[in-house]
């Protein structure tokens, strides 16, 4: 078994690119071709919007396998829509691994007990069957996001026991413009009594500590960390806490943060940071000459994303 940290970066080194493609997709987001054709086969119907998703997705990954990090396809677009939806991520999760790439779920769960544990099976398979053995896997993503809200009661119950098997990445510090509610507020420095940290700060400790003993080859953990591009002074602190974490970063372009402000935290070696980016790569067939090929949109959107990624990082 490859760990999943090892298998990111090792697809960085590859491919050039800590780019990750957010699969977000929503029924204004489609082209008009593909919302007919598939209006025309299912009405206007759950199982339409889902099958229209999977259609976009596979010309998608079709154009981008090997030329970004990993893809990140949002769950909240396809539960939306129910059964047929749920059916659409378990699929694009399966294409997406075919073609070769590292599938992150963001799902952004937290709960506790057997709660968690029964998520951890609908992401990364387990769960038990009526019979002896387990049930067959919805799905098996490489990385989840959780919500780190609720301590290790939460996100150690996403974790396998054996480390690498299967990666989360923990909520640090978000790229929402409100995010400095609760993960800016100042708190006790369990280290030193006489001194405040942020709660962003607090929850990278707990993060190292989660990831300690769970390093790859390659030195990073399979305990990973959400850290907004928007907020590149606060990246760059929580890097000193968080040295060996891997570091998903939403934020860079629709957000409005710039390719500086998305590897601010990187480690001093380079590595350590995967790039996010969703409507501008799968929604450029919008500014495209040849909006019926959103395919290769995407492919160049994304050669541009890689370009001004590596000048930002040279």
């Amino acid at each position: 078994m490859i760990h999943v940290a090892d298998r990111i970066q090792t697809d960085m080194d590859r491919t050039g690119s800590i780019a990750c493609v957010g699969l977000d997709p929503r029924p204004d987001l489609l082209p008009p071709s593909l919302r007919h054709q598939m209006l025309e086969r299912h009405g206007d119907t759950n199982e339409g919007v889902a099958a229209a998703f999977v259609e976009f997705n596979r010309r998608i990954i079709d154009a981008i396998a090997g030329r970004c990090a990993a893809v990140k396809p949002q769950a909240a677009c396809y539960e939306a829509y129910g059964a047929p939806g749920w059916d659409a991520l378990a699929e694009t999760v399966r294409i997406a691994q075919e073609a070769g790439l590292v599938v992150v779920v963001d799902a952004k769960r937290g709960d506790m007990g057997s709660t968690s544990a029964h998520y951890r099976q609908a992401f990364f398979g387990g769960a038990p069957g009526l019979g002896e053995g387990p049930a067959p896997a919805p799905m098996r993503a490489d990385w989840l996001t959780v919500n780190p809200y609720l301590g290790w009661d939460n996100v150690g119950e996403f974790l396998d026991p054996a480390p690498g098997r299967h990666g989360v990445f923990v909520l640090a510090k978000t790229s929402n413009a409100s995010s400095g509610e609760v993960q800016d507020r100042l708190c006790l420095d369990d280290d030193h009594a006489d001194r405040r940290e942020t709660v962003a700060d607090a929850v990278a400790r707990l993060i190292r500590g989660w990831g300690a003993d769970r390093l790859g080859d390659a030195g990073l953990s399979d305990v990973g960390a959400v850290v907004g591009a928007t907020y590149p002074d606060e990246a760059r602190r929580l890097r000193l806490l968080m040295p060996d974490t891997l570091f998903l970063v939403p934020g860079y372009g629709a957000q409005g943060a710039t390719a500086a402000d998305a590897v601010a935290g990187r480690r001093s070696d380079g590595r350590g940071v995967l790039v996010s980016s969703s409507r501008g790569v799968i929604g450029a067939w919008q500014r495209a000459a040849d909006p019926e090929d959103w395919g290769a949109a995407a492919r160049q959107a994304l050669d541009i994303m890689n370009d001004d990624l590596a000048a930002a990082r040279a």
